[in-house]
């Protein structure tokens, strides 16, 4: 006879990694929401902060994203000025996204996003690093699929 323990919510694994997940996210959207932007377009510019300038096939091999999901992405944060693309001179099937001169200021306004969100996991630093290592793994193993 088969055990349908396995069947049961409470014990899915993508659940609580889903349903984890939204809640980070619903914990972001106040600050993010001062910031004009989404999630996605956070992490968008989480890259460009730190990168300035990345190929639109790096940065969706960074964020785990196919173009068709980005386009639409780097349009709107185009169009608020945060970031520019353009064609490689030398390789036209390349496109870069280079963050702008407002986008570099728009950092000093996400400096204490981090801290905060922190702050309303209820949870200290160690086990949030430890957490995120774990699904750092996860994620690692999942990708070489």
């Amino acid at each position: 006879m088969k055990n349908d323990e396995q069947l049961k919510l409470k014990n899915q694994l993508c659940f609580s990694i889903y349903a984890s997940s939204r809640a980070i996210t619903k914990i972001y959207k106040p600050f993010l929401n001062k910031l004009n932007l989404t999630y996605p377009q956070y992490l968008v510019m989480l890259v460009l902060w730190e990168e300035n300038s990345i190929t639109l096939k790096d940065l969706g091999n960074k964020l785990y994203l196919d173009s068709g999901t980005l386009t639409p992405l780097l349009k709107r944060l185009e169009g608020l000025d945060l970031i520019s693309r353009k064609r490689s001179s030398e390789d036209e099937r390349l496109l870069f996204v280079n963050i702008t001169e407002k986008g570099k200021k728009l950092k000093e306004n996400a400096l204490d996003i981090p801290i905060c969100v922190l702050q309303s996991t209820n949870t200290d630093i160690e086990t949030l690093k430890r957490i995120k290592t774990d699904i750092d793994i996860l994620l690692k193993n999942l990708s070489h699929q």
